[in-house]
Order: C-alpha cells, then sequence, then structure tokens
C-alpha cells in the first residue's frame, strides 16, 4: 500500500517532466524494484542515484531524462532531510579547509589515470571544451586552450602559475605555444605523475600541494576547472593568494563552471560518490569575493552546448573502452560513472549550470585590446 502511495507521488513529480515509469519513449524510466518509489521520495537524489547504480531502474538515454527533470525543477519538490542537513553542515562548516583538501583527489582524480586517458582528449583536458568553428574534441580542446592564453595576453618569458593544473595539458600547451614557463599545482598524486611526464624537457614544474600553499610571483595566474572545488567559505582567500602572487601588471583568468543561485554544497550523490565538498559558485559569490581586489575585463558565458557536447563525447568514449577497463571497473562503478556524466550533461542543456570565463586584472588593462572570442 505504502508503494502504492510513494509510485503515485513519483509519478505526479515525472509527469511535470513529461516522463513516465514503463513508457516508450527514450527518456522514460523502466522500474525494476517498486521499493524504488519509497527510495526516491524518501532520499531524493542520492535515492535516485544509488538505485540506479545497483540496478533498480534504467533509462535509455539518461541525457535526456535528467534535462527535462532539472528543468521542471522536480528537486524543489522532493527535499528529503539529508539534503537539508548537507546544506546546514556546508554553512557553517568549512568543508575545503587545507586539512580535507586532498579528499577530492583521493576519491576522484586518483581512480585511475587509465580510466581518464580512455575518457578524454590526447592532453587529458578535463574541462569544458570551446565548440565554436570545431569538429571534434581535441580541435574544442585545443580552442578553448587558445582562448584562454590569448585572453591573458601570454608572451616569451613570462611566468605563469597554473593552479589545479590536471594531468599538466594545460601547462604543455602554454610552455610549447606561447614561450612561457609555468609552475602548476595539484592535490592529485595521481596527476602529477601524468603531468611530469607529460611536461618533461619543458619549462615546467609540477608541485603536488594545496594552492594556499603557494608562493612567488607570476606574471599571471589561471584555474581551468578547479575554483569548483574551492568552497564558498574560501573564495575570498583564493583571490588574496591569487592577489598577492600576482605582479602589479598581471593578469588572471577563471575556468569555472557556475550556477544560478548561490549554494553551498553540491548535491548529495555527487558529493557521496563523485565531487566531496565541492560547490559551484554563482556569479554573486564571485563578485563579492573579489572586489576590492581585482578589476573585472571580461566575464564569457560559454553556450549550452559547449559542456553538453563534451560530456557527451567523454560518455562515448569510456561506453565504448569499458572492456579495455575490465575488471578494475565493475558494473557499479560504471553505471555510477554513466550516471555522473549524464546527469551533468542534462544540469548544462537545463541552463541550470553555465561555463564561465572571468578575467581579471590587478590594476585594469592600459591601452585598446579586443578580448577574444
Amino acid at each position: 500500500m505504502l508503494d502504492g502511495m510513494y509510485k503515485k507521488q513519483l509519478e505526479r513529480i515525472l509527469d511535470a517532466a513529461d516522463i513516465k515509469i514503463g513508457g516508450n519513449r527514450q527518456w522514460d524510466i523502466q522500474v525494476h524494484r517498486p521499493e524504488l518509489y519509497r527510495r526516491v521520495i524518501t532520499q531524493g537524489n542520492l535515492g535516485l542515484g544509488e538505485a540506479y547504480m545497483e540496478g533498480w531502474w534504467d533509462c535509455e538515454k539518461l541525457d535526456e531524462f535528467f534535462y527535462r527533470i532539472i528543468s521542471s525543477r522536480a528537486e524543489d519538490k522532493v527535499s528529503p532531510p539529508v539534503m537539508l542537513f548537507g546544506e546546514v553542515i556546508s554553512t557553517f562548516y568549512n568543508m575545503q579547509r587545507p586539512s580535507r583538501s586532498f579528499k577530492v583527489a583521493e576519491k576522484h582524480y586518483n581512480i585511475g589515470n587509465d580510466l581518464f586517458k580512455e575518457m578524454l582528449d590526447k592532453r587529458m583536458l578535463y574541462s569544458c571544451g570551446y565548440w565554436k568553428e570545431a569538429k571534434n574534441l581535441e580541435e574544442a580542446q585545443e580552442k578553448k586552450l587558445h582562448l584562454i592564453f590569448q585572453k591573458l595576453q601570454l608572451k616569451p618569458g613570462m611566468r605563469v602559475l597554473d593552479i589545479g593544473c590536471g594531468w599538466g595539458g594545460a601547462a604543455q600547451f602554454a610552455a610549447e605555444h606561447y614561450g612561457v614557463s609555468v609552475h602548476g599545482v595539484t592535490v592529485s598524486t595521481e596527476q602529477a605523475a601524468i603531468a611530469r611526464e607529460y611536461c618533461a624537457g619543458l619549462p615546467v614544474t609540477i608541485e603536488v600541494t594545496d594552492y594556499r600553499k603557494v608562493e612567488g610571483s607570476f606574471d599571471r595566474i589561471y584555474s581551468i576547472g578547479m575554483f569548483e572545488h574551492v568552497g564558498c567559505k574560501n573564495y575570498r582567500d583564493y583571490f588574496k593568494i591569487v592577489h598577492h602572487c600576482l605582479k602589479e601588471d598581471g593578469l588572471t583568468l577563471l575556468h569555472t563552471i557556475g550556477g544560478n543561485k548561490s549554494t553551498y554544497s553540491v548535491e548529495p550523490w555527487a558529493n557521496k560518490y563523485i565531487f566531496p565538498n565541492s560547490n559551484v559558485p554563482s556569479a554573486k559569490q564571485i563578485t563579492a569575493n573579489y572586489e576590492g581586489l581585482f578589476t573585472l575585463e571580461d566575464w564569457h558565458v560559454f553556450t549550452h552546448d559547449d559542456y553538453a557536447r563534451t560530456l557527451m563525447v567523454w560518455y562515448e568514449n569510456i561506453e565504448n573502452k569499458w572492456q579495455l577497463l575490465q575488471p578494475r571497473y565493475n558494473e557499479e562503478f560504471q553505471r555510477m560513472w554513466r550516471y555522473y556524466l549524464l546527469s551533468c550533461t542534462g544540469g548544462f542543456r537545463s541552463r541550470t549550470n553555465q561555463l564561465w570565463q572571468v578575467l581579471l586584472s590587478k590594476n585594469g588593462i592600459q591601452g585598446s585590446f579586443s578580448i577574444p572570442r
């Protein structure tokens, strides 16, 4: 009887998104365990995601399912205590303090370089590509890097800081194509191993450390897909550190996912399985925290298709390579990874999440300068 009541509640929520239980469209869901209804209503997205990982339900096109769910604001209709508890904890406690900064590397970035090599482009760039006039992922990622480094006006001989350098692809590209020296920092030992390999013989150094321990003076500073791990309680400290390390005529660029409203944590499923203690910043949170330190030179909003398209290529790459990665990654992990990539795709298509490049100067760019697009 209770399962029937929970089913009716879920059906009402799904109806607003034009999704049917047992329907024949690609975005309809097929339920294999009737216990799913109670789990979703009482646990929200955490229960929905864990049930998918365990094979309780399926959907032919998860990306379309999530686009419809997110666009219909279904999360506003299911707010179990676990979701509210996460927001409260993140409001009062600094979940990204230095002693916890390596947790996301242990949970995510150190999973295995073999997985990321199969999923990403040849430079292993784990961030949104720029698809303007690009035919494939390799071109989209190269265009993204050129866009960033042209906005930063890189010139040979400059000293550059890459905060959250990942597997070193951007640092390598900057050194090879723009003649600069780069110091990259990451919290991932696995990323650092690949980065040092890729950048061997180039004026690039890679350090495994928290960004708050960086010292030195730099002509340019950028971070690509790292700010999402900083946490709202640390945004001001981040900008203060960048300000301290940046020369007086310096520029800094922030390439980050952004959200339409200010929050203090990611949703519970992603926090537990993908990016612990992370937070997608709002425009208000960014501007309030660099105020008085930097001059805004440009705020570039990528199209909704840029990240969705990037994610779909990653999804297709990894779906085609699971046989090569087994048995290290079991079926539950595969379903988790699929849920992660396609739920994010739905978020970008719905415009709930966006991709921003924010260009800041310490004292204002002098003279005329056309911002590249």
